[in-house]
């Protein structure tokens, strides 16, 4: 009584949430899973644009979004390394209920969504197929019977404009359309020195069009178009030593010693990337179709969806001609998904069962291009000289007419993979009585897989013209023509000779094709307890699975299905005396045949001087706890927490150059949080007042002897920290006005400016001594507004 009192105008009943992470609709405190969702007032609060502005408050979720045509995802520290089209991801993406499979596709602007539901452990029986680590659902909102019309406008600093608009129509009594389009940019966060051109632009518009029609009573179409456009630069690449140390600097020394790195927080930036760029083009089609048969409720989803991108991007952080070198990563995907699934409920069993269909064509190019120049630099620091200087002198002094400097050189992989998978599935809950359940489930997959690599001569015909006319000089100077005719980015000296399934050998110029199939069965079983109607206790073990695949860029690369066993307990409830919604869980999982892409120095590398993209493999293991708290204080104030615990280490890997790291940490933090408060401020005659306070912390990345080398964490550098710990804190304050139609805000994203560095890239560390940054955002304002009939 005491506490009614000092707390008054508590709520006795909670708001439900309601999701479909069990593939029913469901208030979230009855679902026995690990579940968070974003809803549309809190993914606005934060003034989020995509799945990546969302991470920093929902701990055990990280986002790598710096490149949104290859975005990276983690839950509770499983994640999928960059292996082009060749594998799959560990968090399934989904939007309404569909599968995203290429991480080309899966960062998309958030406009017109209903929740984002971030759903932690393997989803292996309910989701299918590469969901061992959780997923993500996305999903929109729905044609209504309501007129709507919306309107947004969002202003900010670094020439931020985002605008967004909503028509919903009603065109009969069965039949509605929903409209929206968002249109986004943003000036660049870095100016180039040299040139002054903005660097790291955003630029992206989207639409989706909705159609709902009841075509019988018990019959509901709804079909749903996407188009989703993305044309910005690519990242910049922040050079941590001074490359221009003198008015005719040479080249960096190599080895470079990283006492002497610069923070990249305080340099300036000069790129000199060819056609800088970052584009994606996605159009997608889904039908979904509904039918109450009586007893049950049959589901129909029938999706096609296609994109390509474009990432060019530079790598080694300088604008000087024997110092250059880019990357481009080009995909065209198209793919194909059918689902059919039966439901219902029938006396104290709620049951579905169904069976799905996957079709992709998966297209890649990676391609690496360099000049002569840099060649040159590659040899100097590799073989002790600038042959091509050298020769290039004296095609001078005996006028020889050739010229070996200033070609192009380029190198390329080209990748495709056809895929199909197939599945059935079935998941039953029987409620021994009000308060006991039991939940059977499991998913049987079939992948079918074909993938294949080609990798020719490197292409440089300007290059190659010319040293035909010094092939005397070359010659004459004890080598040969040949010499030069050499591959540094994509090196296969270690791999010819091996078989391919296509009846041939690894060898360049020769395409090289490997057929797999892959199987599993992917179970759920859930024990749950409802000591009281607010409260629900279970447990819980599942198991996830994620295909076999490729390493895109080491030919004939395969390896087999990672999977993952997690045993799970939790607590969800509300208490009606404090109006507190709380949930938690602990866990503990073993993922096992863990396939990692990491750069592997040319020193760890018999026989090469370029360093490469190599495959390892590892069992990792982690006990966890999660807790979500939300605790309404008083009608206007509500003050939110959650936070992720975790002890993840490797059972079992060893490192191509032999490094033992089984037992030590894998680097993800041991604890994240997040914490908030919003104040509504009710007014009688002017509107409401709305106030927002969040703040985030994640810990420092947990170091072992690889994670170094890899530029992720520690090192000798004297400047500044890699891997530390990262704070973020937003504001946000709103003013409604009475009659709802109109919103007015402003927002502080990062208030304090916390920059942090991500990492170090050594990818041209060994030829070029330019080893390179990049960091996080920085503070972001702006104001919004809206209109909403």
């Amino acid at each position: 009584m005491v506490l009614r009192h000092l707390l008054p105008n508590q709520k006795t009943e909670h708001d439900e949430i309601i999701v479909t992470a069990q593939k029913r609709a469901e208030d979230v405190l009855d679902v026995p899973i690990s579940i968070q969702v974003m809803t549309p007032e809190v993914l606005e609060s934060l003034a989020a644009d995509s799945i990546g502005d969302i991470d920093n408050f929902i701990p055990g979720l990280e986002v790598g979004s710096g490149s949104p045509t290859q975005p990276r995802y983690a839950i509770r520290g499983i994640s999928t390394s960059d292996f082009g089209v060749g594998t799959d991801p560990a968090v399934g993406i989904y939007v309404n209920g569909v599968y995203s499979g290429r991480s080309g596709s899966s960062l998309l602007a958030f406009n017109d969504v209903e929740r984002v539901e971030v759903i932690k452990g393997p989803q292996g029986t309910l989701f299918g197929r590469n969901s061992a680590a959780g997923a993500v659902s996305v999903v929109t909102k729905k044609p209504s019977q309501d007129y709507e019309v919306g309107l947004g406008v969002r202003l900010g600093d670094f020439e931020k404009e985002r605008f967004e608009g909503l028509l919903n129509i009603p065109i009969s009594e069965t039949m509605a359309l929903r409209l929206n389009g968002v249109y986004n940019t943003r000036g660049g966060l870095f100016k180039d020195a040299a040139t002054g051109r903005d660097l790291s632009t955003q630029k992206n518009w989207a639409v989706k069009a909705a159609l709902g029609w009841d075509l019988t009573p018990n019959t509901n179409l709804l079909l749903r178009y996407t188009h989703d456009e993305v044309d910005q630069d690519a990242r910049p690449a922040i050079s941590v030593i001074d490359f221009n140390a003198n008015p005719n600097p040479g080249a960096p020394s190599v080895p470079v010693n990283p006492a002497n790195y610069l923070d990249p927080r305080d340099v300036s930036v000069a790129n000199d990337v060819i056609n800088n760029s970052e584009t994606r083009n996605l159009d997608e089609v889904t039908l979904t179709v509904t039918h109450d048969l009586g007893k049950m409720d049959f589901t129909s989803i029938s999706s096609w969806r296609e994109f390509q991108t474009n990432n060019r991007e530079d790598e080694d952080g300088t604008n000087r001609v024997d110092l250059y070198f880019d990357t481009n990563n080009i995909e065209d995907n198209e793919s194909f998904y059918q689902e059919f699934r039966l439901s219902g409920e029938n006396n104290n069993i709620a049951w579905l069962a169904g069976v799905s269909y996957f079709d992709e064509t998966a297209f890649q190019t990676s391609s690496g291009f360099t000049n002569s120049n840099s060649v040159d630099t590659v040899l100097l620091n590799t073989e002790g000289a600038r042959f091509i200087t050298i020769v290039q002198l004296f095609n001078n002094i005996f006028g020889i007419p050739a010229n070996l400097l200033d070609h192009g050189w380029q190198e390329d992989m080209d990748n495709r993979g056809d895929y199909k998978a197939y599945a059935a599935f079935a998941d039953a809950t029987w409620q021994f009585n009000p308060k006991m359940s039991l939940t059977v489930g499991g998913r049987y997959t079939r992948d079918e897989k074909t993938f294949s690599w080609f990798n020719d001569r490197r292409h440089a015909p300007g290059f190659d013209e010319n040293l035909l006319l010094s092939e005397g000089i070359i010659n004459a100077l004890g080598g040969s023509v040949d010499d030069f005719m050499v591959d540094f980015v994509f090196i296969q000296d270690g791999l010819a000779g091996v078989p391919c399934d296509n009846g041939v050998t690894v060898a360049e110029g020769v395409e090289c094709v490997l057929e797999d199939t892959f199987n599993d069965f992917s179970p759920r079983v859930v024990f749950d307890y409802k000591t009281s109607d607010n409260t629900l206790l279970y447990a819980s073990y599942t198991q996830g699975y994620k295909a076999g695949g490729y390493n895109s860029v080491e030919i004939a690369s395969r390896f087999t299905n990672e999977d993952v066993d997690s045993f799970e307990a939790g607590l969800k409830t509300f208490i009606p005396e404090l109006s507190w919604r709380l949930s938690g869980s602990v866990f503990h999982y073993q993922y096992n045949n863990k396939q990692s892409v990491s750069l592997v120095s040319a020193a760890d590398l018999p026989g090469s001087d370029i360093p490469q993209y190599l495959v390892s493999t590892s069992d990792e293991q982690a006990v966890g706890l999660d807790l979500e708290s939300i605790w309404d204080l008083t009608d206007g104030i509500s003050i939110m927490g959650n936070l992720q615990f975790i002890d993840q280490t490797y059972k079992s890997r060893i490192n191509r150059d032999g490094t033992d790291l089984t037992g030590e940490p894998t680097g993800e933090p041991k604890l994240s949080y997040a914490v908030g408060a919003r104040y509504e401020i009710p007014t009688e005659k002017h509107g409401r007042f709305d106030l927002q306070l969040m703040h985030s912390y994640r810990g420092p990345t947990r170091c072992n002897s690889f994670a170094v080398t890899q530029g992720n964490c520690g090192g000798e550098y004297l400047n500044f920290e890699v891997g530390t710990a990262r704070t973020r804190t937003d504001f946000r304050t709103y003013w409604h006005d009475p009659s709802g139609y109109v919103q007015i805000g402003a927002y502080v994203n990062n208030v304090f400016d916390n920059v942090y560095v991500n990492g170090i890239n050594n990818l041209t560390t060994d030829v070029f001594g330019t080893p390179f940054a990049s960091i996080s955002e920085p503070r972001f304002y702006g104001v919004d507004f809206k209109f909403k009939y």
